[in-house]
């Protein structure tokens, strides 16, 4: 008994050194030498200054950013610093849903001064299982260039290439779908922008 007492506590501990420890320890630094990026959050800066996370979906607002889909959460990224996630729940017969889904192309097809038939992508209309989808699909920033385009005074062939530029393809060339990363796309529109008024006054870039 006294043996196999003696036995148990010491592959608790050894299998608690190698699971606890060891491969916590290995797998953390193949993580920081390999994905040093992800492994981190992948973490986005603008200004020195550290503004969201490429993993987790913003709320833009006003006439000048593209717009993320709709989330159910208010966001994981908000002056709270919480993270919250949470999809709505709400089944297909749900009379809440069916209110949603209209308020939602409404107010996508009223702010981007759209056709009253124009289709919009089921990614405004619906919003992501976890509220933190950081992408929507390149149809839906299409439908938005003309808007933020008219809205910083730039062309839409201009916002256009920086819609082409990061839309991103299907994982490995077959996973998913294409889409954009709407918090990647609105920081390069705020550099774009910054240099064409640099350009303009002769004021020197930075670097």
């Amino acid at each position: 008994m006294i043996k196999l007492i003696i036995q148990s506590v010491r592959q608790t501990i050894l299998w608690s050194i190698v699971a606890g420890v060891i491969y916590p320890v290995i797998i953390t630094v193949i993580a920081q030498v390999a994905f040093h990026d992800q492994a981190n959050g992948s973490l986005v800066q603008r200004d020195g200054k550290i503004i969201g996370s490429a993993f987790l979906a913003q709320q833009f607002q006003g006439t000048n950013y593209f717009w993320p889909r709709p989330s159910a959460c208010g966001y994981g990224t908000g002056p709270s610093g919480i993270v919250a996630s949470s999809g709505s729940n709400l089944g297909p017969t749900s009379a809440p849903l069916h209110t949603n889904v209209i308020n939602n192309i409404s107010a996508f097809i009223s702010g981007n001064n759209l056709p009253t038939n124009t289709p919009v992508p089921a990614d405004m209309i619906y919003a992501s299982a976890s509220g933190l989808d950081p992408h929507i699909s390149p149809e839906a920033a299409r439908l938005q260039i003309a808007r933020v385009a008219a809205s910083r005074g730039m062309s839409e062939d201009k916002v256009k290439a920086l819609v082409d530029q990061f839309t991103e393809p299907p994982q490995w060339g077959f996973l998913g779908q294409a889409r954009v990363n709407v918090l990647l796309l609105n920081v390069a529109l705020d550099q774009a922008q910054a240099e064409a008024k640099k350009a303009e006054t002769g004021a020197p870039s930075k670097g």
